[in-house]
């Protein structure tokens, strides 16, 4: 079986980005309903956006440490089919989420691989982001791939962090990630994408993924 590495391009803020993202090939657009984001956006326009995009592509929330209900309110109003979960919710927080649930966690040195065990039967996928003391994602820095070795999560790896058309080869190659997600790699300003880098992202994953299969390396998920 030929497997390809899935694309989830986040921080969409409208609905151009979304299009040209969806043409470039992207599996899943992410939305972010965080306060503190620049790219926050809000669900009026998200459910517009998700509205118009093609079957097979994934609408998802970008959630930190929000109430369950507001959670499912978003996800029903929105139309959104997975949600990523960036900050301190528990398994049974997970758990009690209507649709399929990404669980993202900061890797740094001193990582405790552990902390995944708790998520093995409530994520659908872990992502793996940068550690930064402050925020809970979104820092434009990739971390150490070689810690992702050690960490061995129980689920589909996402990798995440600091990916950009430059470096995405090398990190699909060295990891093979069941999928990547990448945001501000491909912008020209935040909550802004760049079209030419979105192809150019893609285009370099797709050409990994050949050399991956032609040496016959097999795909963490």
């Amino acid at each position: 079986m030929a497997y390809r590495t899935r694309i989830k391009v986040c921080g969409i803020t409208n609905q151009e980005d979304a299009r040209v993202a969806a043409a470039a090939g992207a599996d899943g657009l992410g939305f972010i309903f965080v306060e503190q984001s620049p790219r926050l956006v809000e669900p009026d326009m998200v459910r517009a956006i998700t509205g118009q995009l093609p079957p097979f592509v994934d609408r998802i929330g970008v959630f930190v440490d929000q109430e369950t209900e507001v959670v499912e309110e978003i996800i029903h109003y929105c139309g959104l089919t997975l949600v990523q979960l960036h900050g301190s919710e528990s398994p049974e927080y997970c758990k009690n989420v209507s649709c399929k649930v990404i669980k993202s966690f900061a890797v740094g040195p001193g990582f405790d691989s552990e902390a995944l065990a708790a998520y093995a039967d409530v994520a659908s996928g872990f992502l793996l982001d940068t550690y930064h003391p402050d925020m809970a994602g979104g820092t434009g820095v990739s971390f150490d791939w070689r810690l992702v070795e050690r960490v061995k999560p129980p689920g589909p790896v996402i990798l995440a962090g600091g990916l950009n058309p430059e470096n995405i080869g090398e990190a699909v190659l060295l990891l093979k990630p069941f999928a990547v997600d990448v945001n501000s790699g491909v912008e020209y300003q935040p909550g802004r994408k760049d079209p030419d880098k979105l192809k150019r992202f893609v285009d370099e994953v797709r050409r990994a993924d050949k050399q991956a299969r032609r040496a016959s390396t097999p795909f963490l998920g």
